[in-house]
């Protein structure tokens, strides 16, 4: 029977090689089922076509612009945020099928099973966030910027990700299935609507205006489009003033949360 190592360096070591193993798992998983990554994107090509194309015409942005050049920041924020999901459904799944269980009673890190799983989502959260970015590219979407602020922009973008991944490890750790998962998704669509995600948050009545604009997608969104060049001009409160600096507290206070969270969860499971 292997031994845990004693010694914080070797503890250190370990939790990274098994954290690694558990990511290489989960993506291979990913990988096997092509049909999750195709329905993952239909959302928001739907998106594209529904609001881009249908509504966009009578949505005026003020100080002008496309509203597709606006509406684009706002799905690839969408799309990050929706992650929570998925995430939250392959915990519940792998504990509904005894695989946690299994996890647990291997001479492994404590950390690595929700470590490797935050691995393996940001890195099918950028392959989305990529694919995503070239079929706004196609639709007439761009940059204006340098390629040094759209490379900010994409990682304010995988940043959420990173922080909303946590949540959703947390969620799916709490959910007693995966049949509860629906549930716990139908908030996301309030939750990414009441944001500067389709119109400006200036456009919304005053109490839904600062429910809006204190989002943490909003500060991420609206940080993207200014990296971006994108048109969408901020408000004049103080959060959307600052939507750069938010976009980097959100996700860093999310992370302080709910990891701890997670993995104290993660250990106090029953077998």
């Amino acid at each position: 029977m292997a031994v845990l190592p004693k010694n914080r360096a070797d503890r250190l070591r370990w939790a990274v090689v098994d954290s690694l193993v558990i990511a290489r798992r989960d993506l291979t998983h990913w990988i096997r089922r092509p049909t999750q990554v195709v329905g993952g994107m239909l959302f928001p090509a739907f998106s594209i076509l529904l609001f881009g194309y249908v509504f966009g015409s009578s949505i005026i942005i003020p100080g002008g612009g496309d509203y597709r050049e606006f509406l684009m920041p706002g799905l690839f924020g969408q799309t990050m945020m929706f992650g929570i999901g998925q995430t939250m459904t392959a915990v519940t799944t792998d504990a509904d099928r005894g695989v946690t269980d299994r996890f647990r009673s291997l001479p492994m890190s404590k950390t690595a099973v929700v470590a490797g799983r935050s691995i393996a989502d940001i890195a099918n959260s950028s392959l989305d966030l990529l694919i995503l970015m070239a079929c706004g590219l196609i639709v007439g979407w761009t940059w204006h910027g340098s390629f040094g602020a759209a490379l900010a922009g994409a990682g304010l973008l995988l940043l959420l990700r990173f922080g909303v991944i946590w949540v959703g490890i947390y969620i799916g750790l709490v959910l007693p299935s995966p049949e509860s998962v629906s549930s716990a998704w139908m908030l996301l669509f309030p939750f990414t609507m009441i944001a500067n995600t389709f119109v400006l948050p200036s456009s919304m009545p005053d109490w839904l205006r600062v429910l809006a604009e204190w989002n943490p997608l909003s500060a991420t969104v609206g940080a993207t489009r200014e990296l971006f060049g994108n048109p969408g001009v901020a408000g004049d409160s103080w959060v959307s003033q600052h939507y750069l600096l938010m976009a980097v507290v959100w996700p860093v206070l999310l992370v302080a949360i709910f990891l701890p969270l997670s993995i104290r969860r993660y250990r106090r499971l029953s077998n």
